[in-house]
Order: structure tokens, then C-alpha cells, then sequence
């Protein structure tokens, strides 16, 4: 047992590529000399470095990717996390505008059902009372033009704003007048 503490392990040194050919310091390489040697005692590999990657840049490497895919699974979390985000705030925006769609619709189907507009498009459809006769203008007549009365263009009680032509040219190299 203290020989194992004192002497380095044989599976770190390499080793003399011939069987014949005894180690001085290595122990266990005084055996006869007609014994063969499995391969693993002609040359430990594991103190070979391939192409200058030892065991410790190798580790370091793998941290690296472990590091680099934790960091990609979390920044991907983040994007799903800020998508979802986005996602129920535009749905609380929609929930909103139907709740306001909801109450206007309401609010028509207590107008529609309502006995004087159920009266007034009957009336639209010919269906009046008894003692209403329907009329309807005939649609062969032309409109009536700007001005006439009954038009669009001239309402009941509306003021005239009559300008002079100077007012107009006033006006509009001034600006309007208070």
C-alpha cells in the first residue's frame, strides 16, 4: 500500500513499446521477460494528447456547449414567455371591444322590440293601421334641386350668411373676418 502512495501509477507513464525491455523504476516491468503484454500495458493512451486536446480542454469544450445550449433554451423560453405576453394583452384588447359590440347589439334588440319602431317599419312595409293610407313618391320623379323647399340643402330655419363680393375678396386675401 505505500508503494502506491510513493511511486507515481504505472497507467501514467508510458510505457517501452517492446516487451522485452524492463523499466528500471517500474516494479511491475521486472516480470520475465517471455510474458506477453496486453495492449493496454505497452502504451496508455490516456496520456496521449490527440492533436494538442487534452482531457481538460475537452471538458472545457463541453462546458461551453452545455453553457451555449442553456443559454439558447433559455433566450427561447424567453421569446415563448414574451409571445404569450403580447398574445393576452391583444386578447384582453379583443375581449374588450366585444363586450362593447355585446352591449351596443343590446342595446338595438331593446330598440327593435320596442312597440313604436315595431309600428314605424310596418308602416315601411305597407302594414299600418286601419285608418292609414300608405302613399310612396313615385320614383320617375326627378329630385328636388338645391334650394327648393323640403331639399336637404336648405334646412328649416337655417341663416342665409350672404358676403358681398368685396367681403369675398376681403376674405380672401385677409383671411375670414371675425
Amino acid at each position: 500500500m505505500s508503494d502506491r502512495r510513493t511511486s507515481p501509477p504505472a497507467a501514467r507513464r508510458p510505457r517501452s513499446s517492446t516487451a522485452n525491455e524492463a523499466d528500471p523504476e517500474d516494479p511491475e516491468a521486472a516480470g520475465p521477460p517471455d510474458e506477453a503484454a496486453t495492449p493496454r500495458e505497452r502504451i496508455d493512451l490516456s496520456t496521449l494528447s490527440i492533436a494538442g486536446i487534452s482531457r481538460r480542454h475537452v471538458a472545457w469544450i463541453a462546458a461551453g456547449l452545455v453553457s451555449a445550449w442553456i443559454v439558447v433554451i433559455f433566450a427561447r423560453q424567453a421569446g415563448d414567455a414574451a409571445a404569450a405576453s403580447a398574445r393576452a394583452a391583444q386578447l384582453a384588447t379583443d375581449n374588450a371591444a366585444l363586450a362593447t359590440e355585446v352591449q351596443r347589439l343590446e342595446s338595438e334588440v331593446a330598440l327593435v322590440v320596442r312597440p313604436e319602431y315595431v309600428a314605424q317599419e310596418a308602416r315601411a312595409h305597407q302594414l299600418g293601421g286601419a285608418h292609414e293610407i300608405p302613399f310612396t313618391l313615385d320614383s320617375k320623379l326627378p329630385a328636388p334641386v338645391d334650394g327648393a323647399p323640403g331639399s336637404a340643402s336648405a334646412r328649416l330655419g337655417a341663416q342665409v350668411d350672404r358676403k358681398s363680393p368685396l367681403e369675398s375678396w376681403l376674405s380672401l386675401l385677409f383671411g375670414p373676418g371675425d
